[in-house]
């Protein structure tokens, strides 16, 4: 039999993957795999679990939220093995799993697991720590990681929007300087985003036709405070229709490295999860860094 390891977040979401645990262990065991279940106890135990059995596994799964997945792969990382993972998403906003198209009902996404196909995506590093698809700053990115487990699990995505809308009587805008490529960025942002991904926060998105999660390239998005209403009505449009190019407000590039330069006291976010602030920070696109399992239309 094949071998899986099986790690779950029993807390992510409002714990409706726990109801189909059973249901999921079966479906796996029909499909010949011997199961290895580790539920999380916390913050980086996925990481430490994959990171020591994984060597032995033919196929790692989580389920779990965006954090999850991304102690997961993390795990994988520093293990320096190339198994394949697989991906149940039950987390508050599921940018990750949005951006592929993995579905969102326990039981579909464990049977995408078990007819799917290994493929590659790119993900990134932040001052040599992993992330999968985002590192975010200002407005917004604080409601990740400060909202408390329990209102998220009430209230789901809601909260982060709630939580997003309370912040904005404290929004400050952010010194930062970026060498894209041969590009210098410099100016005051609200927020920022290097992501490898469609859906930022759950709140922002990038046109699927400009994204390509396995080009070797990161997007780079940039929100700086508007000047009038004008501009900010300029923004809201941008946003609605995801032409960015088209609005003063935003700086929309992309890149295999990015070198910024800001103020160390001003926190980050790696796929929801805080990063501290750094003054000298490089973001490098990591080509092709691991094998998520998934059936996908390659037409689409």
């Amino acid at each position: 039999m094949k071998k899986m390891l099986f790690i779950m977040n029993p807390y992510s979401g409002k714990r409706r993957a726990n109801r189909y645990l059973v249901e999921i262990l079966e479906m796996f065991n029909r499909a010949e795999y011997l199961v290895t279940v580790h539920m999380t106890a916390g913050p980086g135990d996925a990481t430490q679990v994959v990171k020591q059995l994984a060597p032995g596994m033919d196929i790692v799964v989580c389920c779990g939220g965006d954090g999850t997945f991304n102690e997961t792969v993390a795990g994988l990382q520093m293990a320096g093995v190339d198994v394949p993972v697989g991906y149940i998403p039950a987390g508050s906003t599921n940018d990750f799993a949005a951006s592929l198209k993995i579905p969102t009902e326990p039981l579909e996404a464990a049977q995408e697991i078990v007819e799917g196909k290994p493929v590659y995506y790119d993900a990134g590093s932040f001052n040599g720590r992993f992330f999968s698809y985002v590192a975010s700053f200002g407005a917004f990115t604080r409601t990740s990681y400060t909202t408390p487990q329990s209102i998220k699990n009430a209230l789901g995505h809601t909260a982060y929007v709630l939580s997003g809308i309370s912040e904005l009587s404290q929004i400050r805008t952010e010194h930062v300087k970026l060498e894209i490529g041969d590009e210098i960025v410099e100016d005051d942002f609200l927020f920022g985003a290097i992501c490898n991904s469609t859906s930022v926060g759950g709140i922002l998105t990038l046109d699927p036709k400009q994204v390509d999660m396995a080009d070797g390239k990161l997007e780079v998005l940039l929100v700086r405070s508007p000047k009038s209403l004008l501009e900010l009505a300029d923004c809201i449009a941008a946003v609605q229709s995801q032409q960015y190019n088209n609005c003063e407000m935003i700086t929309f590039r992309s890149g295999g490295q990015i070198k910024i330069t800001a103020d160390p006291e001003m926190p980050w976010t790696l796929d929801g999860e805080r990063e501290d602030g750094h003054r000298e920070i490089t973001i490098n696109n990591t080509h092709l860094a691991y094998r998520l399992v998934q059936t996908r239309d390659d037409d689409a």
